[in-house]
Order: C-alpha cells, then sequence, then structure tokens
C-alpha cells in the first residue's frame, strides 16, 4: 500500500534529512533489519527513517535511474518480512509500498519511531545463534549501543513523544478526510489515487495516525493537530493571538486581531498572511554612488515564516499558553510556551549552530516538512539569521529562562522604517479587525466592494476616482459602496479627501 509521502521527494532528500534515509541496491536482510531496528529506537525522537530497496547509494546519494527489483524478489520479500519482523524483540512491524521509479520497481519501507522502545534484533538475523543487540542512528549508519546509550536508551521506554501519543478521550470519528484528502493531494501521495477503497481505519492506520488493538483504536494527538476543523477542542489555548502595540505596552492603546486556530499548517499560512497584509512593507533606497536602488523589507518575510513554522511546531501543546506576536513600532515578538531542549544553550543560538538532543513533536514536523511549511532539522534558526542579513536588518534576540518554560524571538525593524513606520489605527478608538473569508466579504458585500478592498490594501491612498477607473465601475458605484462598508464599521478614511488614507478594519485569507 502507498505511504502518505511524495516518494520522489523522499528519494532525493527533498521531504527527509538524509541521515533518516538509506538506500539499498537489493535486498539484504540483515544490515536492512539492524536499521529497522535503529529507526524503530528513534534514540533523538525524530521520527523514524526510510529504507530504499533497489536503488544504489554514492556518497550518501541515490544512483539513478534505480536498478530495482523483479516481481519474484517482491514476493519472497514480503514473505520473509512477515517472520522477520517478529525477531525484533518486541515485534515491530514497518509499513512498507512497492513504487515505480524511472520504469522500474523498488521497495520503500518506512520504519517509524515506535510506540514500545527499546527494541533489540539479532546481529545476523539468519543465523541459528541468534546474539540480540540494541541499535541506534549514529549519523546516517546504525551502530551497537554503547554501555551510556544502552542505560539512555532504555530510560526512554514508554516515555513516547507528545504528539505521538494516543488520545483515548476520542474516537477516530473525529479525523475529518476532507482535510486528510487535501493533505495527501498537496504532498502529491500515491495514497491519495488508494483512499477511496480503503475504510477510515486503514487509511488512518496506513499513515500511522491510530494506536492500539482493533477493538480500541484511539487517534494519536498529531491526527488531532492536523486533521481535525477545530484543534483547540482538545489542546486549549492551541491559536496564535496577535496584538499591536503603536506606543509600546505601557500605552493604553492596542489592538488585538482575531485569534487564528485551526489544523497546525493552517494557523501557520493564516498568520503569515495576516503578516503579510497588515504589517510587511517594502522600501526602495537610493545609493549614493550607486546607480542601482536597493530594496528592503521593514522585517524579511523568509525569517517570520520561519519563526512563525517553528513557534507552532515545537511549541507545548499540553501548556494552555496561546502562541503570541507583539507588534511593536520597532520590533515584533514571538513568544512560545514550552522553551528548547534543556540540551541546547543560549549561547548557541546567538552563534546560529543549534542542535536538540530532544524533539518535542517528532511527527508533527514530518508533516509540516512535506508541506514545505519547515525546514530539515536544525535549520530554522541559521536560517533566520541569514535573512535578517541579507535583508540589512538587526540581529534577532532569543530569549528563555533556566526552567525553558518559554521561548521569545524578537527581531527588530530595519533601520530604514524606524521613523516612517507606524501601525495605522483611528485616532478615535481602537478597534479589533474582522477577519472573514474572501467569500464571506464578496457574499455580504459583494463582488465590487472586494474590488475596492482589495485596491485600497494595495494602495491606501488610493482615490475614489482612481477605484473606478481600475476596476471599471462608476465613481458614483465606488462611493455607495464605500458609504455601505464606513457605516458598518469595516471601513474609514484618516487625513484629508486628497491625501487622506483608508484604513480597513476587514482582514481576510486567500
Amino acid at each position: 500500500m502507498a505511504l502518505p509521502i511524495n516518494v520522489l521527494d523522499l528519494i532525493n532528500g527533498r521531504a527527509v534529512e538524509s541521515e533518516r534515509i538509506e538506500y539499498k541496491k537489493g535486498w539484504n536482510p540483515g544490515p536492512i533489519y539492524r536499521s529497522i531496528c535503529a529507526f524503530a529506537n528513534d534514540f533523538d525522537d525524530i521520527g523514524g527513517g526510510y529504507i530504499i530497496v533497489g536503488i544504489a547509494e554514492e556518497n550518501g546519494r541515490p544512483v539513478l535511474p534505480p536498478q530495482g527489483l523483479s516481481e519474484e524478489d517482491f514476493d519472497g520479500i514480503q514473505k520473509e518480512m512477515i517472520q522477520l519482523n517478529n525477531l525484533i524483540n518486541p515485534a515491530y512491524h514497518p509499513k512498507i509500498s512497492i513504487e515505480e521509479i524511472q520504469g522500474k520497481k523498488i521497495l520503500v519501507i518506512w520504519a517509524f519511531g515506535g510506540d514500545n522502545r527499546p527494541y533489540e534484533v539479532p546481529d545476523e538475523i539468519k543465523a541459528k545463534d541468534k546474539k540480540y543487540h540494541y541499535y541506534v542512528r549514529y549519523g546516517s549508519s546504525s551502530i551497537k549501543v554503547s554501555k551510556n546509550q544502552k542505560e539512555e536508551l532504555i530510560s526512554l521506554s514508554g516515555k513516547t513523544p507528545f504528539d505521538d501519543r494516543a488520545n483515548s478521550q476520542v474516537s477516530l470519528d473525529e479525523i475529518s478526510l476532507t482535510l486528510v484528502r487535501d493533505y495527501l493531494r498537496k504532498v502529491s501521495s500515491k495514497l491519495l489515487e488508494n483512499m477511496d477503497a480503503l475504510t477510515k481505519e486503514q487509511l488512518l492506520s496506513q499513515m500511522q495516525l491510530l494506536y492500539g488493538p482493533p477493538e480500541r483504536r484511539h487517534p494519536r494527538n498529531v491526527a488531532l493537530m492536523m486533521f481535525t476543523e477545530n484543534p483547540e477542542k482538545y489542546f486549549p489555548y492551541s491559536r496564535v493571538e496577535i496584538v499591536h502595540f503603536p506606543n509600546g505596552e505601557a500605552a493604553d492603546e492596542f489592538m488585538e486581531a482575531p485569534h487564528i486556530s485551526g489544523p497546525v499548517d493552517h494557523m501557520i499560512n493564516r498568520t503569515l498572511e495576516y503578516l503579510k497584509i497588515n504589517v510587511l512593507q517594502q522600501k526602495t533606497v537610493k545609493v549614493k554612488g550607486q546607480a542601482e536602488s536597493i530594496r528592503v523589507w521593514n522585517y524579511p518575510y523568509q525569517a517570520l515564516e520561519e519563526i512563525i513554522a517553528n513557534a507552532l511546531y515545537h511549541r507545548d501543546y499540553q501548556t494552555r499558553e496561546p502562541v503570541e506576536i507583539r507588534i511593536y513600532q520597532e520590533k515584533i515578538r514571538v513568544i512560545n510556551y514550552g522553551g528548547p531542549d534543556r540540551s541546547i544553550k543560549l549561547t548557541e543560538f546567538k552563534k546560529g549552530k543549534v542542535i536538540p538532543r530532544r524533539y518535542r513533536n517528532r511527527r508533527l514536523g514530518d508533516f509540516l516538512k512535506e508541506l514545505d511549511l519547515t525546514e530539515g532539522k536544525a535549520t530554522g534558526i541559521p536560517t533566520i539569521i541569514k535573512a535578517l542579513e541579507e535583508n540589512g536588518s538587526p540581529k534577532a534576540v532569543f530569549e528563555t529562562d533556566d526552567d525553558r518554560s518559554f521561548f521569545h524571538v524578537a527581531i527588530p525593524i530595519h533601520s530604514k522604517f524606524l521613523t516612517s513606520t507606524k501601525v495605522r489605527i483611528s485616532k478615535t478608538k481602537v478597534r479589533k479587525k474582522i477577519m472573514l473569508s474572501s467569500e464571506e466579504i464578496k457574499r455580504e458585500l459583494g463582488e465590487s466592494a472586494f474590488k475596492i478592498l482589495l485596491s485600497m490594501r494595495a494602495n491606501p491612498k488610493v482615490t475614489a476616482a482612481e477605484i473606478a477607473l481600475e476596476i471599471g465601475i462608476s465613481s458614483r458605484a465606488v462611493e455607495k459602496n464605500i458609504a455601505k462598508m464606513r457605516e458598518k464599521g469595516y471601513l474609514e478614511r484618516e487625513g484629508a479627501t486628497k491625501k487622506g488614507t483608508w484604513i480597513v478594519f476587514l482582514t481576510w485569507d486567500e
């Protein structure tokens, strides 16, 4: 049965880190099962790994086109694996899929982090006198554990990362097949083709989203995070709260945006869309003695993208606190509750070299990587630092406490925006922006009104006459729509008639 990933991206190392992939030219059960055991032990909580049989490896990269396997090979391998899976102690059953790449068939083995670690396996799986050992991953190799590693591995028994634990209070009926289908479509998984032929339980089992015996199957927490319409029902305050402080936190004026909730990937996308519309600005700067101007952003989008995605990926979903985004005139601060792993020193953040010893949510990261919402392991901080440097922005500030109960990231505004950037807020009172979908706005106000809002968002100083020319309706029609929106409190104008600015109190997802 197909796997819930894009196999081409997997083979080329685009969705999974290289140390989590092994390429095998042919079927050799000894080293393959040592690697299955090591991936199942998931010593660093990174989500197990994949073994691709039928593709040779050279310097850590796949040799394409594949050598492939024959139909006879597959029949024998699948029968043999049924027996060999039971030789792992305790028994462990990886997921497998037969895939066709460049006209050749290969076998993909998904060895996910197991629920019953530690696992051990015979050094030689076919030897008569079987000697069992624990194996773990070290870089891109599967090795026998040392004495210290063995003690640590045994201590991990029963310590499953939160997102991979079963939620026994919830039925698998809560999972939305619409969201599952949408995910499989976005990542171009071949499992989408099999979806209609499978029961819901079979589909979720193949995606490793269920736990327990057939009579007591419950969804894992990651399934509730990604594939339910309202994860906040199961994880209170799993949402994003955005507050503008135009004059600092000590001032009376502030503006709260509608909080953003929903599946984790939706929260990331909607938060970034809000920041694009309401916060990000670009400026063209003339450079003395240089013909070409340069363009800078008040905040580089790539840095914000990494910060927001990692805040929702690494947050502690057992802590009843939202991800907070506080927007000031001179900086943006993102507050994530559930701090970094204790193995990471704060000085390492400043150097841009951060390698966590353990991951809080090992499965959630895989889903977000497949959707291109996060990068590979330990690449977030270097990406933030690089994006700020390339934009000419000041360095980010990272903060946590001794108990690692929170993690703050503050990115200062680019110096070219310090004197000119202000959050636009009505002089008479502070209002919350109203979040609607574009379709809801069209239903309530009409297509023309929505086009007017798009024009104002692109250019807050645009006049009614300019809007009429742009969208192809009369000036009178534009004025009627504006009057209607101002009456409802969706729109306001600050300043003189000709030089004023439109303040839009609606925000929407596209």
